[in-house]
């Protein structure tokens, strides 16, 4: 069911860009729901974007017997709900993801714990 506001919102939105330490950006593992939900982090903007499965992502998903097993050549990366090709040289920015933005991610022949998608 949609919800309509009978009257506009008076006050200022408090989740801006610059409310927080650095852009959030909400990254999700396909097909491992252990983790039912993408995570949110706070990102500088000049992060590399390859650095997200070698330095940022152990610290979140490191700990699931599947993401030792990453082949991070054959993910497939979603923005917003569509295939996308991000660039690992270049940066968070350079990548065009910005506060807030979700990107998730799929890797192949990898579907949770025994298959289970967990």
């Amino acid at each position: 069911m949609s919800v309509v506001a009978l009257k506009p919102y008076s006050f200022p939105a408090r989740d801006v860009r610059a409310n927080f330490p650095a852009p959030l950006l909400y990254i999700g593992w396909e097909d491992h729901l252990m983790i039912c939900a993408p995570v949110c982090l706070p990102l500088p903007p000049d992060t590399p974007f390859g650095a997200l499965g070698a330095a940022v992502l152990p610290g979140v998903y490191g700990y699931h017997p599947d993401f030792a097993k990453i082949d991070w050549d054959k993910v497939e990366w979603f923005k917003s709900g569509q295939p996308w090709k991000p660039d690992p040289a270049k940066s968070l920015a350079d990548n065009g993801l910005k506060h807030k933005d979700v990107i998730r991610f799929r890797s192949p022949g990898l579907t949770g714990i025994a298959g289970s998608c967990s």
